[in-house]
C-alpha cells in the first residue's frame, strides 16, 4: 500500500511538471485577461460541475477573500455555489440551462466567464459559454483531455488552459495549482510585487 502511495505521488508530480511546461505562458496570458477585466470594472463569473464546481468556488473565494496577502476584495461569483438558484433553474429549465440562465442574468459586456471542466463535455458549460458569447463576455476555459465541446466553442480572443492528461484526478490537481498561480499573478499585477 505504501508503494502505491509513492507511485501516485510520482505520477502527480510528473503530470504537474508536464502541464507546467505547456501551460506557463498561457497562465500568464490568462492572468492578464483577468486583470484587464477587473481594471475595466467588470466581474468574473465562474462555473463547473462536481469537483470542478468546488474549484470554481475556491477560485471565487480567493478572489473575494484574498489569496496570500491582505488586499481589497475582487468581484468574482461562483455560479455553482448557490444550490437554491441552481436547483430552481434545473427544475424549471433543465440541467443544460443551470449556468446559462445566471450568465444571462448577471453577465455584462466586458465580464469574463471562467469555466472549469476536466473534459470539456458538460452541456451546461457549453450553454453557459453560448450565453456569455451572447452577452459579449470573454471566456477562459480550464479543461483537460482533448478539451471537448467547450474547446470547440472558443474563439481567438478566448483562452484555454488545457491540462495534457485524460486522468480526471490529474486534471483537477493541475487546475487547483493553476488557480493558485492565477491568484498569485493577479495579486502581483494589481497590488505590486511577488511574495516568496
Amino acid at each position: 500500500m505504501e508503494q502505491r502511495v509513492v507511485t501516485l505521488f510520482h505520477r502527480s508530480l510528473e503530470a504537474t511538471m508536464n502541464a507546467g511546461e505547456v501551460l506557463a505562458p498561457l497562465i500568464a496570458e490568462a492572468s492578464d485577461m483577468i486583470v484587464h477585466t477587473l481594471l475595466g470594472e467588470n466581474k468574473i463569473l465562474l462555473c463547473g460541475n462536481g469537483v470542478s464546481g468546488a474549484l470554481a468556488q475556491s477560485f471565487a473565494a480567493q478572489m473575494q477573500g484574498g489569496f496570500q496577502r491582505e488586499r481589497p476584495a475582487l468581484p468574482a461569483i461562483a455560479l455553482s455555489s448557490d444550490a437554491v438558484s441552481l436547483g430552481t433553474v434545473v427544475r424549471n429549465h433543465g440541467r443544460a440551462e443551470s449556468f446559462a440562465r445566471p450568465v444571462r442574468a448577471l453577465g455584462q459586456p466586458g465580464d469574463l466567464l471562467v469555466i472549469i471542466s476536466n473534459d470539456g463535455r458538460d452541456s451546461n458549460l457549453v450553454q453557459a459559454m453560448r450565453a456569455a458569447r451572447d452577452r459579449d463576455m470573454g471566456i477562459l476555459a480550464l479543461t483537460g483531455g482533448d478539451g471537448g465541446d467547450c474547446a470547440a466553442l472558443l474563439d481567438m480572443d478566448d483562452i484555454e488552459l488545457r491540462v495534457p492528461s485524460e486522468v480526471a484526478a490529474e486534471v483537477h490537481q493541475v487546475h487547483l495549482l493553476t488557480i493558485f498561480c492565477l491568484c498569485d499573478l493577479i495579486d502581483s499585477s494589481l497590488f505590486g510585487g511577488y511574495e516568496d
